[in-house]
Formats: structure tokens, C-alpha cells, sequence
């Protein structure tokens, strides 16, 4: 598994449910006093609408600029035919934005991108040579299964001296509950010391590679209960950023095999997802 570096959206598959029809012509009919009607209602498969997925630029209001120094926004997103999801990856968008100027609230896209800009212009205010900060974004849904959608945010910025290239967030949404999803809300309670086996020794791989700085400074051990998550085909993983663990350290992913996903899965959550 390798959703990180594919850039290719997979399609979710489709799934056709064959009916038989059975003649019940020759069989006895039950008499019209002893037939009873059930107390249950037949049981319907439940049917999300298809996504019907599209890539487009983001709807946002840039600022006017007249000199040669303006602020670079170029921000892709996708639209989806159901509303909520829309919002969500909106609303998930404005994270990201507002991640790279170190905000945390709860704003619109555009809100986010306004804070980005004044924080652009505050920085070239300090001096002029300061060039205005860059921000690209890009947005895809590499996997979706049943009612579960994969969201991933992917951004390169230039900001005070700094370049980041290929910046990875990953947010997993459930469309019938119309949550976004923590891995610990989809992990079996009685599990949980399991998965934290798996993740402490991915960890401790992860840090042998390190320099010894690094490891210095590193935690002992790695907190995993909201971290990104994502998911395919073949299990869930963990996906943390450069950085996001330790200064100067690499970007750490963990991969769980199908078998050790659906050992740690509550067992509803992976009957849909898998």
C-alpha cells in the first residue's frame, strides 16, 4: 500500500446485486387466516448517491494586487454531488491553510485564505526585500468505499525563506453519519493496546534511521490517536509530516497488512471499509 506517492484517484468499484426471481405459482398458498404479518420491516441495502467527482479551482476571492510582488494562491479543490462532503473537504481545506501559518479555529476557506494573505503582508512590511508568501494547493479523493471517503490535501509553500514541497494531510469522512473520522472512532476499544504495539515498533524502526540528534530529541514513544489516517484496499495506515514528530526529523508512514487492520477494527467499520 502506497496512497501517498499515487497520483492516480482510484474509482470506487461498483457493486451489482443480482436478483433471482423463484416461481411461487406451483407452490400451496398459505390460507389468509394464518398468514401473519412480521413486526420487522424488510431490510434495505442502503445506497449512497455516486459522488460523481469533479476538479476544479476553489471558489475564493483573491486580493487585488497592482505591483509586481503579489502574494502566488493557486488552490484546486474537487466538487462532489453531495453537499455535506462539499463542505467537509471545504471546511478541511481551511485546516490546511491555516496549518501553515500556525492557526487553529474554525474558519471558511476564505476566511483562512484572508488570514493567509494579512500574514503575507505582514511579512513583507518588516522589510522590503521580503517577497510575499506562495501557497499551492491541491485536492483529490484517492479512495472511497461504501460510505467512507479518503480526502487528501497536498500543499507546496514558499514562506519566509522557507520551501515545502509535497506537505501531505489525509482526513477520512463517514457519509452516513456525515463525521469526519478518528482513528480512534474506528478502532476496536478491547484492540486499542494492539495497535499501539504495532505503531511503538514502526516508531522504533523509524528512529534507528534517524541521526542520533534526532533520536536525542525525539519522544520515546508516539501518541496515534488523532494522527492522519488513511486507508485503501489492503489496510489502514498512519501519516505523519516532516517534522510533525521531531525537528529535523523525516516523514514517517505506517502501513498495517489487511490481517493486523481487521485485528484492530471494530468489526462493523471493517465489514464497510474493506
Amino acid at each position: 500500500m502506497n496512497i501517498i506517492k499515487d497520483a492516480v484517484t482510484l474509482s470506487l468499484l461498483g457493486m451489482t446485486l443480482l436478483l433471482s426471481a423463484c416461481d411461487d405459482s406451483k407452490k400451496p398458498q398459505q390460507p389468509e387466516s394464518e398468514r401473519k404479518t412480521s413486526v420487522f420491516a424488510p431490510e434495505k441495502a442502503e445506497v449512497l448517491p455516486y459522488l460523481n467527482i469533479q476538479e476544479q479551482p476553489a471558489k475564493i476571492a483573491l486580493p487585488f494586487c497592482e505591483n509586481k510582488s503579489c502574494i502566488d494562491l493557486d488552490i484546486q479543490t474537487v466538487q462532489t454531488a453531495d453537499a455535506w462532503l462539499n463542505t467537509w473537504i471545504e471546511r478541511n481545506q481551511a485546516l490546511v491553510v491555516q496549518d501553515q501559518i500556525g492557526l487553529k479555529q474554525s474558519m471558511s476557506l476564505q476566511q483562512a485564505i484572508n488570514a493567509y494573505v494579512k500574514k503575507s503582508d505582514a511579512w513583507q512590511d518588516e522589510f522590503k526585500a521580503n517577497r510575499p508568501y506562495s501557497l499551492t494547493m491541491y485536492t483529490r479523493i484517492p479512495y472511497q468505499r461504501n460510505q467512507y471517503v479518503l480526502l487528501q490535501v497536498g500543499v507546496d509553500t514558499a514562506q519566509e525563506n522557507v520551501k515545502v514541497k509535497d506537505r501531505h494531510y489525509f482526513f477520512v469522512a463517514d457519509r452516513n453519519t456525515q463525521k469526519s473520522l478518528a482513528l480512534l472512532d474506528i478502532m476496536d476499544a478491547q484492540k486499542q493496546a494492539k495497535m499501539n504495539a504495532i505503531v511503538q515498533e514502526a516508531y522504533a524502526k523509524w528512529l534507528k534511521d534517524q541521526d542520533a540528534a534526532v533520536r536525542s530529541a525525539a519522544p520515546k514513544k508516539l501518541y496515534w490517536g488523532q494522527s492522519d489516517w488513511f486507508f485503501d484496499q489492503e489496510g489502514i495506515g498512519l501519516h505523519y509530516r516532516t517534522h510533525e514528530i521531531v525537528k529535523d526529523g523525516k516523514q514517517l508512514d505506517i502501513y498495517l497488512s489487511k490481517q493486523q487492520t481487521q485485528q484492530v477494527l471494530k468489526a462493523d467499520v471493517y465489514q464497510h471499509m474493506f
